[in-house]
């Protein structure tokens, strides 16, 4: 499945206060299932998403980590985009709704939410493979304008 991803209001000012470096922090990407309800706002670390995170054969709690993440600009589009590899949970059994990407201090208090996607519906596995293939314009972007 493509998908595009939403930020969370306060991963920015995480970012210019040096909590979250894209580039040399764990970054993950953990499900949800559908219980969760999004909030951009109040929601601001892995602690306040971890109680609606997937559980199943194949789903380790906390997530993945992203694979060969980067950071891009492009000047005459004025667009940053922060990509990685897509994500496979292979031979799971798993229903999720979202996914959520953060990064991991190892204290889900302490692990910033970056961005959620929203699959729009269940999606499920019975023994096969959950990819998030992540939307060819990166897993987030930023204008600037």
């Amino acid at each position: 499945m493509a998908v595009t991803a939403y930020w969370y209001g306060n991963a920015m000012v995480k970012v210019f206060n040096k909590e979250i470096d894209w580039d040399t922090d764990t970054i993950k990407v953990a499900l949800l299932t559908s219980s969760y309800t999004p909030d951009q706002d109040a929601h601001d670390y892995f602690d306040d998403v971890s109680a609606n995170e997937v559980s199943g054969t194949g789903y380790t709690a906390g997530g993945e980590t992203l694979a060969n993440k980067t950071i891009t600009y492009t000047g005459a589009t004025n667009v940053m985009k922060l990509d990685a590899d897509d994500v496979t949970w292979s031979s799971s059994t798993i229903t999720a709704r979202y996914a959520v990407v953060y990064e991991d201090t190892g204290t889900p208090s302490t692990s910033p939410l970056l961005l959620y996607v929203d699959f729009g519906q269940d999606f499920s596995t019975s023994g096969g493979n959950f990819t998030i293939t992540w939307n060819a314009s990166g897993i987030a972007t930023i204008t600037v304008s």
